[in-house]
């Protein structure tokens, strides 16, 4: 392929199209993060339980990751990424349906279908790594995740006026639910519209300059773990998405235990979805220029350094502060260890390790969720976010190590 072919892929098409699906997804999580727990307590009137709600959307997620990976190996990422909008879509439905007739099974079906889908849309990331090169790519997957601000925008404009009055029952959440699923179909019809293929784009970035474009089979996952540089970016990875998204989704319900209105949370979830990708493209370059292991150690102390914050602040202002922190230090580890990922793998492996690093962080999660839960339940905010804090600094030295012992350049 020549330059000048090269010149005419559509990446700036796709990077725009594939940024408006991740505003679809972030305005629908919206959702999910801010009153699932209170959903599944509701319905099943067990406040120990809280966590089990993300832990469905966490652990179903997890699971679907990494066969997602494989499948966006094999047959594109595209496809893949349209299965999870639908799935979404469907999980919404039935969680409203749920929440309608308040019965817990219909939810519990929803949040598992959300899981999943959640799971195969959090890989677009893979293909907006295909479309640049590994000099850009930081940049590259920034430029596709800033999408998600938008939907932090305009997720409260939607969802807090059908809260209407304040209510402690379920079907008061039905419509909020049924209006989620609105923004799957949108994620649908903007992923209908990415053409080319990011993996086609990625396979003919490797062919540049060659005779042929044949592409070398991929390497058997162990081996690749074994890569200098893997393992750092999956500790980062699992640690800051676990804390991430447990903390996210618990924080909606220790609100409304403090006393506050559900209205009061998405202005809170908003700001975390701000601090996760409004300063994304910032980020992205900054990422490139600093390499990619410091930036994922900053990004850990910054989410156990708000996690900890929690503890002391009870206003809405203040919790909104902690939380849009959590999204800075996220984002850091987030695009580090992504870039670091894909600058691993062949374009024919990058979804099965980035699906597997999913599958890790999705389980990290899921079991955080339940542990939360049942630490806030016991022992207040204090212990929550002591667990959260802990578990995020906790794999800083092991990265710090695994770094100098296998002597990775600072930019790689």
């Amino acid at each position: 392929m020549s330059d000048a072919d090269y010149t005419k892929l559509p990446v700036g098409r796709n990077t725009l199209l594939l940024s408006g699906t991740l505003a679809a997804q972030s305005g629908m999580m919206q959702m999910v993060s801010a009153v699932s727990t209170l959903t599944f307590v509701l319905l099943t009137g067990i406040e120990g339980l809280l966590g089990v709600a993300p832990a469905l959307v966490l652990g179903s997620a997890a699971l679907a990751a990494y066969p997602a990976g494989r499948a966006m190996d094999r047959f594109g990422r595209m496809p893949v990424i349209r299965c999870g909008f639908v799935c979404c879509g469907l999980g919404a439905i039935l969680t409203g349906l749920g929440a309608h007739y308040e019965t817990a099974a219909p939810a519990v079906v929803g949040f598992v279908l959300i899981g999943i889908g959640n799971g195969q849309v959090l890989l677009t990331r893979g293909a907006a790594s295909d479309m640049y090169p590994p000099e850009r790519r930081a940049r590259g997957v920034s430029l596709v995740l800033f999408g998600s601000v938008f939907g932090a925008i305009l997720g409260p404009f939607v969802f807090t006026p059908l809260f209407g009055k304040s209510s402690d029952q379920a079907s008061a959440l039905a419509t909020p639910w049924f209006a989620a699923s609105g923004f799957m179909v949108a994620g649908l019809v903007l992923s209908l519209l990415v053409r080319v293929d990011p993996k086609r784009i990625a396979e003919l970035h490797a062919s540049r300059g060659r005779t042929s474009e044949s592409v070398e089979p991929a390497a058997p996952l162990r081996e690749i773990l074994r890569r200098p540089g893997v393992l750092p970016a999956l500790l980062a990875a699992l640690a800051s998405f676990g804390v991430m998204v447990s903390v996210m989704n618990l924080t909606g319900y220790v609100v409304i235990h403090q006393g506050h209105s559900k209205g009061d949370l998405f202005p809170i979830i908003s700001a975390h979805i701000v601090g996760m990708f409004g300063l994304v493209l910032v980020v992205g370059d900054l990422i490139d220029r600093m390499g990619r292991t410091r930036s994922l150690v900053a990004g850990l102390i910054v989410v156990a350094g708000s996690s900890l914050g929690l503890i002391w602040v009870d206003s809405i202002a203040a919790i909104a502060v902690m939380l849009f922190l959590l999204g800075i230090g996220w984002v850091f580890s987030f695009v580090s260890a992504t870039a670091q990922l894909a600058d691993l793998t062949a374009p024919s492996e990058r979804g099965r390790l980035l699906g597997f690093s999913d599958l890790l962080s999705g389980i990290t999660g899921a079991m955080l969720a339940i542990t939360g839960g049942l630490a806030f339940t016991h022992g207040g905010t204090a212990a929550l976010a002591l667990l959260a804090a802990c578990f995020a600094i906790g794999p800083v030295p092991l990265i710090v190590f695994a770094r100098r012992a296998l002597a990775v350049p600072a930019t790689s």
